[in-house]
């Protein structure tokens, strides 16, 4: 019943394109016909073979025996830890994810944000930069950033590519948010606390950074309008009703996360701001789905032809951004 069990999981891992006794057979190093006995349960697996497969696609061996009647479940924690290493293959981990889900038939993201979707950041790499000096700064407490102030000069192009990948590959994902008034505050929260710190290396950047934020809340009222997301300064290309913007006014959120790949629903919880819980369960799932589709009711749409409440929304948000401004002039 086990081995039965972990070759589901495996099978649900694997896009449909990809045939699953080849796959099986090149890790273990084995021929098809030797694979397909340890599939069908013919022929059991070793304790080695169980090692490298639930190594190979990430699968928790405790999950699969875990007692469904129980209250326990089994997450997978992608944790980032304080050096720039793990804070680059962190990114580069979400980037692989989008890929996978851009790639396949069936697929969609409903977003609960606390802070804008981590995708937004890299239409202006001028926020993207800032952002990233402020994880690493404030949040990861990276060592080598205790004394060091922000400016646009030191920003990584290593990054830089990853951040545009997971925005390019985020465009092609049928993806529907949910913000409140809160969710794009946090960001000039942030820059102010910077600015009255005197993290800020030149002075002038605060104002160019300034600039970048009309820019990106016209971007995304932009994509809101037309129903799909596009990169900024390219052609505004997609297919409708594949962006869909939420205002809800009552639920505090908490950048979680529910993805739909090829009908397999995996959910992210964030927490310490960026580190991540990921989960697989169904049970699980099922009760977060529900959250999600209640979320939704209690809130209102703003994107395509809720012309009236998007404006609303953003020029709300607009005079927050101008507010930021005036307060900068004062300081």
């Amino acid at each position: 019943m086990f081995q039965k069990l972990f070759f589901d999981q495996i099978k649900k891992k694997l896009p449909a394109n990809i045939a699953v006794v080849q796959e099986i057979a090149e890790i273990l190093n084995i021929s098809k016909d030797s694979a397909y006995r340890r599939i069908n349960v013919n022929k059991q697996l070793t304790f080695n073979e169980l090692h490298k497969l639930s190594k190979a696609f990430n699968i928790s061996v405790d999950h699969i025996f875990l007692n469904r009647q129980s209250d326990n479940l089994i997450f997978q924690n992608r944790i980032i830890k304080p050096d720039n290493k793990s804070f680059e293959n962190w990114l580069n981990a979400i980037a692989s994810d989008l890929k996978i889900m851009a790639g396949v038939k069936e697929k969609q993201i409903i977003y609960s944000a606390k802070d804008p979707p981590i995708w937004h950041h890299w239409n202006f790499p001028d926020i993207a930069a800032f952002k990233v000096f402020f994880w690493k700064k404030t949040i990861l407490q990276i060592p080598e950033y205790a004394n060091k102030k922000f400016s646009f000069d030191e920003y990584d192009t290593r990054i830089h590519e990853i951040g545009h990948n997971i925005l390019r590959y985020s465009t092609k994902i049928p993806t529907v948010e949910i913000w409140n008034e809160d969710t794009f505050n946090i960001l000039l929260k942030q820059i102010e606390y910077y600015w009255v710190s005197g993290f800020f290396r030149f002075g002038d950047d605060i104002f160019r950074l300034y600039n970048s934020l009309v820019n990106w809340a016209g971007h995304i009222q932009k994509q809101a309008e037309l129903g799909f997301k596009f990169i900024y300064g390219s052609k505004p290309e997609g297919l409708e009703n594949t962006y869909k913007l939420y205002e809800n006014e009552i639920v505090l959120n908490d950048n979680s996360i529910l993805t739909n790949v090829n009908e397999r629903k995996i959910y992210y919880l964030t927490y310490n701001t960026l580190n991540l819980l990921i989960s697989t369960d169904p049970g699980f799932i099922e009760h977060i789905n529900i959250f999600f589709n209640m979320l939704i009711s209690k809130s209102m749409l703003i994107s395509s032809s809720a012309s009236k409440e998007r404006n609303r929304f953003f020029n709300k948000l607009t005079g927050n951004i101008n507010l930021f401004k005036r307060k900068l002039n004062q300081i």
